[in-house]
């Protein structure tokens, strides 16, 4: 694991490693809940990696949607550096006609309302910015880390709902994820809940993650390497967005939703 500081700034992110592996990404067709476009299920092959150990936080993506580190240099009076000067060529938002957190929160709070161009221009900023890559999760990559090594519907078993608890839908699934059964008038920062077994925060639910592929009403033809299909090869053109939101049903937070 490691935690390393924007250049230029006071604002930090952590990465965790993710050990390479094999899995099966989808869902049986004896799952509750499945949706048509989680199979055929297929064998994967993943590489090892590093994911980010919570979502990207409106603290690290306003430093480049607001040039933040721009205007904190020129405010300081100091010269870019090498890794700044190819920074500041990454192009970048137009100012938001409106505010895009609506209300739920800055900070410390992951960052929404963005679209997958304006994820993937990030991760190329913040590339050039610290001189390691980044880069947006593959589907496969981001289902993988979800299950962290689990075969269930969810990264803490096969049910949402405690046996015989008639009153909550989503008992087991509340201290993991913010869904539309638990969120109502919440406003936390990431990492509230508890992490999966791999410590990673928020995989099930909060916000819909978005990933490199493009989206497929089923899994045939997959890549079995755990790399990316395209957008423009998608039967509509369409992203994947993985993980469920807190305006989702705890079904939509299950690891193959």
């Amino acid at each position: 694991p490691y935690k390393t500081t924007i250049p230029g700034t006071d604002v930090s992110f952590e990465m965790l490693p993710i050990p390479g592996g094999e899995f099966m990404m989808g869902s049986p067709e004896s799952e509750a809940d499945r949706n048509e476009d989680e199979g055929p299920q297929v064998k994967v092959k993943v590489e090892p990696f590093w994911m980010g150990k919570h979502e990207v936080t409106w603290d690290e993506y306003d430093i480049w949607s607001f040039r933040l580190d721009i205007q904190r240099r020129k405010i300081a009076g100091k010269e870019p550096t090498k890794l700044d000067s190819v920074a500041d060529a990454v192009t970048r938002p137009t100012p938001p006609y409106t505010d895009m957190t609506f209300g739920m929160g800055n900070g410390g709070d992951p960052a929404i309302c963005m679209t997958q161009h304006a994820a993937k221009m990030y991760c190329r900023w913040l590339s050039e910015k610290t001189g390691h890559f980044y880069r947006l999760p593959t589907e496969a990559e981001w289902e993988y880390c979800c299950r962290a090594g689990t075969k269930t519907a969810y990264s803490f078993g096969d049910s949402a709902t405690a046996e015989g608890d008639v009153q909550n839908k989503a008992s087991l699934l509340d201290p993991y994820g913010w869904h539309t059964g638990n969120a109502a008038g919440n406003d936390p920062p990431v990492g509230a809940l508890k992490p999966n077994p791999w410590g990673l925060y928020d995989m099930h639910g909060y916000l819909r993650e978005f990933t490199a592929d493009g989206w497929h009403d089923d899994y045939v033809d997959a890549p079995t390497d755990g790399s990316a299909r395209s957008v423009e090869e998608g039967d509509t053109a369409a992203v994947v967005v993985r993980g469920g939101s807190w305006k989702d049903r705890y079904d939509a937070l299950r690891s193959a939703s």
